[in-house]
């Protein structure tokens, strides 16, 4: 087995100067060829693959952090870091190094690091090192002006560093600190601020440590209290560490170096978040050290939390057990929660073991007792835990909600609790029941669930879903909507139907079967349409949202219910409460019309023409209504002609061609028109092969083609006479005039007259006299053309 002296994670630093964790492994050095040079080599301990690959460069600083980490940076903008599983490990690995380098192994950092100029190097490498003013009360002024000359070099930065460490300078300056309280001495705390601030910015572990120390820590927070710009009024916060902030052992701690651990960097991360000033951005990248250790440390106590199974078995066991007080409960949910958000800042992989621990440990029926109690702060708390379990693996939520149902009852299912909190949320903006909502919506989007070869979890997480929970999720919008108005008009409850309604609509774009058997079976349309007639406007939008989803999908199986029902009723009625008012429910319900006229959508426009066209047919300012007419008229003719609509299928389907040559651009514009703008376009038909065309009047074929074509003019004659008003403007909407007609069969100068007057597409003009020109030669081609209007 693999010493694991030598295990260690590899980490990366990223843009954000937040610590990347690129896996873990093994570390080894040797020489390698390839970069000519010892090396450190670290391989995976999963697949033995290669981790890092790094050549130790006589020149590259590295720096030993808490004993068991090892930092450097191999390019300006690329920090690597080593964090060992045990000290005797990093120890041998930094004695290696500073081999390579030639450097003592008891020096924490192996190079100084310089980014100055030459000259200024220059002078400073020639001065000898530097040396720090006696650490007396009177010689505090001139300690903050050192330490404020050196922040700005690097090179004196890391004397200054250097002098601090080896002198055991920290100590002796917070005993000064406790003098100058003591005799209340504002200008010397005023020194002592700048001082330790600038203690910090040096950004060295060593210093660090000591500073953190359980001795040190809250001197060193009393050094931060008395800043100068407040005007000799401290701030107070050793008061607020120890007389308000408690810590709360919800469970027994027995390792001391765990609860050690969280007690440092709770208050660490409180200095670096309330203590230190707002750093500016040249100080910035000063404290990246500081990040580091409370990252680091924050790794470590996710990880020793995990490793103590007793710990966790008995939290989780107090959690459900039925005999813990409402308190202790209460403190045991809220310590699980900080818990989650803790993980929050670990890496994915990380991540990745502490929620499979968890699940392990039976989080989840843990949750499902939880949630079942009276506490609205508990049930709080454990929505806030389960989010963090649906955001980081929704098909183990799902797995556990499917397996209980074996075992369970409907009402007490995991994910009908969820359903009914977001209905019941007391809150009167509904916070909880939109995080929820959120949730749901997550559990219930195909995108994110898995096909494996044994099964596909969106088939069987569906139709349990349909089968178990939707009733739960649809029950106040059915109770809502029994009468031809909303039962209950409120605000609240119209929060909560929209935000039913808006996951039943993620349903109808995302579900295919499911959602379309529920809403035909349940008639679920014709009661969201009911919510049309609230007078909260959003709720109204919300339910046309839903109808135009489900017409968005152009499913005849939604059609048919559409129109048995009778459905666009209450849309009609909407839109004529609504008046001549212009606004979002006016534009939503015409886009829908629209919708259904662009996209020729032949059963809707004729139901909603036959039903409906009486009460539409005066709107006037758009041209919506009067287009679905016209499309609806089209489409009666064709049914009425068959013949017509016969030979057009011939047109399209038996197309003849002189030669082999490409299609210009009109045949090519007539070969892709649509069935219902073939009026306007220009068709080519063959001759019969039997029969040939008779320069002397037409005969055989050409009068089997006028008989349809005569007959088409006087249904025309008679359509004008009987709809002045639809024909008269429909020119103005579909951009033509009443149609007109030329035959002409190329090649022959015969000819006939069939063609409509200048003045025939006038409104009210009945088409005049037409003529047929007629042309044949030896190409035998028959031209028919409408032309298109002014």
């Amino acid at each position: 087995m693999t010493d694991t002296r030598r295990r260690v994670k590899v980490y990366t630093l990223n843009e954000d100067r937040q610590w990347d964790d690129r896996g873990t492994g093994h570390v080894s050095s040797g020489y390698v060829e390839r970069l000519k040079g010892m090396s450190l080599l670290v391989r995976a301990e999963s697949d033995g693959s290669l981790l890092l690959e790094s050549k130790i460069n006589p020149n590259t600083a590295y720096q030993k952090q808490q004993d068991t980490l090892i930092v450097w940076s191999e390019a300006e903008n690329y920090d690597l870091a080593l964090s060992f599983q045990e000290k005797a490990g990093c120890d041998e690995i930094w004695e290696k190094i500073c081999q390579v380098q030639g450097k003592d192994p008891s020096v924490d950092i192996t190079q100084e690091l310089v980014d100055e100029s030459e000259e200024e190097r220059f002078d400073d490498m020639s001065s000898p090192g530097l040396e720090l003013p006696p650490c007396e009360l009177g010689h505090l002024e001139e300690l903050a002006e050192l330490v404020a000359s050196s922040l700005p070099s690097p090179l004196r930065r890391e004397k200054l560093a250097l002098a601090v460490e080896n002198e055991g300078y920290i100590r002796k300056l917070l005993e000064l600190f406790r003098q100058c309280e003591d005799l209340e001495n504002a200008d010397g705390l005023h020194h002592l601020y700048e001082i330790v601030k600038g203690i910090f910015l040096l950004n060295r572990t060593a210093l660090f440590e000591v500073m953190f120390s359980e001795e040190c820590i809250m001197d060193v927070i009393g050094c931060l209290e008395h800043d100068p710009a407040l005007g000799g009024l401290p701030r107070r916060h050793r008061d607020f560490l120890t007389k308000t902030a408690r810590f709360k052992e919800v469970i027994p701690i027995g390792d001391p170096e765990l609860r050690a651990k969280i007690h440092q960097t709770y208050r660490v991360q409180y200095i670096q978040d309330m203590v230190l000033p707002t750093p500016s951005v040249f100080e910035e990248n000063m404290l990246s050290t500081l990040h580091s250790f409370i990252f680091f440390n924050k790794v470590e106590i996710v990880g020793m939390l995990q490793d103590d199974e007793k710990f966790l078995t008995d939290l989780f066991a107090q959690l459900t057990d039925e005999a813990t007080d409402d308190d202790k409960r209460h403190e045991l949910v809220n310590f699980l929660k900080e818990f989650c958000a803790f993980s929050q800042t670990l890496q994915p992989q990380n991540r990745d073991t502490f929620f499979k621990t968890l699940s392990n440990m039976g989080i989840l029926p843990a949750l499902e007792v939880i949630l079942g109690m009276d506490d609205v702060q508990v049930r709080g708390a454990a929505t806030d835990i389960f989010s963090y379990l649906v955001e980081y693996n929704p098909s183990m939520v799902r797995e556990f909600i499917m397996q209980e149902s074996q075992q369970n009852d409907d009402d007490i299912l995991l994910i009908n609790l969820i359903i009914e909190h977001m209905i019941c949320d007391s809150d009167p903006e509904l916070g909880g029941a939109v995080q929820l909502m959120g949730l749901l919506r997550t559990l219930v989007d195909p995108e994110n669930m898995m096909a494996t070869a044994n099964k596909t979890e969106k088939t069987e997480f569906l139709s349990f879903f349909y089968k178990h929970c939707m009733h739960v999720l649809s029950a106040p919008l059915l109770a809502n909507t029994t009468d031809d108005k909303p039962s209950k008009d409120d605000f609240q409850t119209s929060q909560l139907l929209a935000l039913i309604l808006e996951l039943l609509t993620f349903c109808v774009e995302h579900h295919t079967y499911h959602i379309k058997n529920y809403i035909i079976n349940k008639d679920i349309l014709r009661r969201v349409l009911v919510l049309t007639a609230s007078q909260h406007a959003f709720l109204a939008l919300c339910a046309l949202r839903f109808m135009r989803r489900i017409i968005g999908l152009k499913d005849e199986f939604y059609n048919r219910y559409i129109m048995k029902n009778f459905l666009f009723e209450p849309v009609v009625k909407a839109f004529l409460n609504n008046g001549a008012r212009y606004n979002l429910m006016n534009s939503a319900i015409i886009e829908m019309f629209e919708y259904v006229r662009v996209e020729d959508v032949k059963s809707l426009t004729a139901h909603i023409v036959e039903n409906y066209w009486k009460a539409l047919e005066d709107v006037d300012y758009v041209q919506t209504f009067k287009g679905l007419k016209l499309r609806y008229e089209q489409q009666r003719e064709r049914q009425d002609n068959p013949k017509l609509d016969s030979m057009r299928s011939i047109l399209r389907n038996h197309r003849f061609r002189r030669d082999a040559r490409t299609l210009d651009d009109d045949e090519e514009m007539w070969f892709n028109a649509d069935e219902d703008e073939l009026e306007d376009c220009e068709a080519v038909v063959p001759p019969s092969d039997n029969k040939t065309t008779k320069a002397s009047g037409g005969t055989g074929e050409n009068e089997d083609l006028m008989d349809p074509i005569s007959k088409f003019m006087e249904r025309k004659k008679l359509k004008d006479s009987d709809d002045k008003e639809v024909l008269g403007k429909s020119s103005s909407l579909s951009g033509r005039q009443s149609p007109g007609f030329k035959l002409s069969f190329s090649g022959s100068t015969t000819k006939t007259s069939l063609c409509s007057s200048p003045g025939s597409g006038a409104k009210g003009s009945p088409p005049t006299a037409a003529t047929v020109t007629t042309k044949v030669g030896s190409t035998g081609q028959l031209a028919w053309s409408l032309p298109k209007g002014t």
